[in-house]
């Protein structure tokens, strides 16, 4: 009798233990997003099941079915563009084609700057070249002389204008000169900086590192260190940085083994957890606020026009609220990754801007003066790398670099300037002039009846689409037609430096509006009722299917001919 009991008790645990196991996955799936970028293993594999295939020059200006007139439109559109860009970037396209096969970055932009089935041709024809020589305000001047509104912010680094990071730059070398590039030690400026830092993040000790990526390494590997889970959790779409672990999917050749990918701003990744108990850290990039549960927009991705953006504060912060309460509650280490946005948003970042204080929080980007870094604050308690009571169980970080004392010379100066009256007023009226100017923009847009809006969290911009079409991602050459400088990813990602002046926003908004009429002017707006969104999407996806088949079809045509064709006509 006690071994049939034993026998009977030894099986309902285990029965409850595989119910406990079944329903914490199907709470985990429930709280993944319908999206690839939810479910990144999926989106690997099928990454690797897409053919390339490209269209002819035919095929290349209607692809949505236009009427000939239209597609004739288009072309000479499109070679009056070429003819333009040749002329103007000249020397430029020269210089950075001497390199583009050396340069593995330039090799990789190149290519996906527009979607890959019209890519080979937009590169024979509509290149504008990689190489700047100086900038003066917001404005770069390339080889060849022409001077640009820049756009870039040369990915998040440049918030208060590059003429402050040049200032930064030769400031902070003087103060550190008698040193020099000595290592391991520390330049007493160090000092100055961790103490305030400390401040500015509300939060008890600093490592220094070499970028934003090394920074948020460190602060996953001291989560899990500290409180012995396995699991990292991220939000659907969010970026921090290229390292296995939090960048699964699409371009990631390693498989996650330890990260879940949930929907942000969502009800049930909340319950996930608040009811698992392996869960070491969540990950939290606040620049998602604008694109929730979407990867960072760019045109080499923009088939059809279902991707949008939004900013709502009230929203955003609330849901970080209840992020951090959940964490406390369950005793998960949670990260601020501010390394893009960092200070953009408020003078202590997006804990200050949201109200919400974080265990960790990384920075990088601007906050050393226009010089490379990556820096995490932490609470004293999640931060060390030993155990008092195990001497041999380390939790091993160090970098050359870090803390190098040029790196830190630029940084005091940029803290400084964070400290400056001038400064602290322009905090103050952000978010009134930077949502001013998108109001303005797009009730400029509204009114010339274009088919285009922008989406900001303050100074960061994208662009959104308001009808379906295949040729957005066209857009952008239009932009740069005007003199407006994009980084590689085009329109998805327009980033203003916090030195541009109202005079400088209207040059900016008077260029944009001018290329978007010519935009439309030259047919690439043209609208197929029948041409919905899904439908896009449904068909390119059998055009896959067709190449992925191997079966002839008069849209995989090579690139000789579509070149003859149009050299022919130019």
């Amino acid at each position: 009798m006690t071994i049939t009991l034993l026998i009977w008790f030894t099986g309902l645990v285990a029965l409850l233990g595989v119910g406990r196991r079944l329903m914490l996955r199907l709470q985990l799936s429930r709280a993944k997003h319908r999206s690839l970028a939810g479910h990144p293993r999926i989106g690997r594999r099928l990454a690797r099941l897409v053919p390339f295939y490209e269209y002819d020059e035919a095929e290349f200006f209607r692809t949505d079915d236009a009427p000939e007139p239209i597609a004739e439109q288009r072309r000479a559109a499109f070679r009056r563009l070429a003819a333009l860009y040749a002329q103007r970037f000249t020397s430029t396209v020269r210089q950075t084609n001497e390199v583009q096969g050396e340069i593995s970055d330039l090799e990789f932009t190149a290519r996906y700057r527009v979607p890959f089935q019209f890519s080979r041709f937009v590169r024979q024809h509509l290149n504008t070249g990689s190489f700047v020589v100086s900038s003066s305000g917001p404005i770069t001047t390339d080889l060849d002389g022409n001077e640009r509104y820049d756009l870039t912010g040369s990915y998040g680094v440049n918030l208060f204008g590059y003429d402050f990071y040049k200032g930064c730059i030769e400031r902070g070398s003087a103060r550190v000169r008698d040193l020099g590039p000595v290592l391991g030690a520390y330049h007493p400026v160090t000092a100055e900086n961790v103490h305030r830092l400390r401040a500015l993040s509300g939060l008890d000790e600093i490592s220094f590192h070499m970028s934003g990526t090394e920074a948020v390494m460190q602060a996953v590997r001291l989560a899990r260190y500290h409180t012995n889970r396995r699991f990292l959790v991220r939000f659907c779409g969010a970026y921090h940085g290229w390292w296995g672990e939090v960048q699964p999917g699409a371009g990631n050749p390693v498989t996650e083994r330890d990260t879940l990918t949930l929907k942000d701003i969502n009800e049930r990744s909340l319950q996930v957890l608040g009811s698992r108990r392996d869960i070491a850290c969540v990950l939290v990039n606040p620049l998602q606020a604008l694109h929730p549960n979407a990867s960072a927009p760019a045109d080499s991705t923009l088939v059809e026009s279902s991707q949008g953006a939004g900013f709502d504060r009230a929203a955003y912060t609330a849901w970080l609220q209840r992020l951090r309460q959940v964490c406390s509650d369950r005793g998960i280490v949670l990260i601020f990754d501010e390394v893009f946005l960092g200070f953009r948003l408020a003078r202590g970042g997006a804990q200050e801007y949201f109200g919400v204080r974080a265990d960790m929080v990384t920075y990088g980007k601007t906050v050393a003066g226009g010089l490379p870094i990556g820096v995490l604050c932490g609470r004293s308690e999640v931060m060390k790398r030993f155990r008092e009571d195990r001497p041999a169980d380390i939790c091993f970080a160090r970098g050359t670099f870090n803390s190098h004392p040029y790196v830190m010379g630029a940084m005091a100066e940029f803290l400084d300037h964070l400290d400056a009256p001038a400064t602290l007023a322009c905090y103050e009226e952000l978010d009134t002039v930077w949502n001013g100017r998108a109001a303005g923009l797009n009730e400029r847009l509204s009114a010339a009846g274009l088919p285009i809006r922008v989406a900001n969290l303050s100074s960061v911009w994208t662009v959104c689409y308001l009808q379906p079409s295949r040729y957005h991602w066209m857009f952008q050459y239009y932009l740069r037609a005007e003199n407006l400088a994009l980084s590689w990813v085009g329109t998805g990602r327009l980033i203003f430096s916090l030195d541009y002046t109202d005079a400088d926003f209207a040059a900016v908004a008077d260029r944009f509006v001018a290329a978007a009429r010519q935009m439309e002017a030259d047919g690439w707006w043209w609208a197929n009722p029948a041409l919905t969104s899904k439908a896009i999407k449904r068909r390119v996806l059998r055009e896959m299917l067709r190449s992925r088949l191997h079966r002839p079809s008069d849209r995989s045509t090579g690139p000789s001919a579509s070149t003859a064709a149009l050299d022919s006509k130019a």
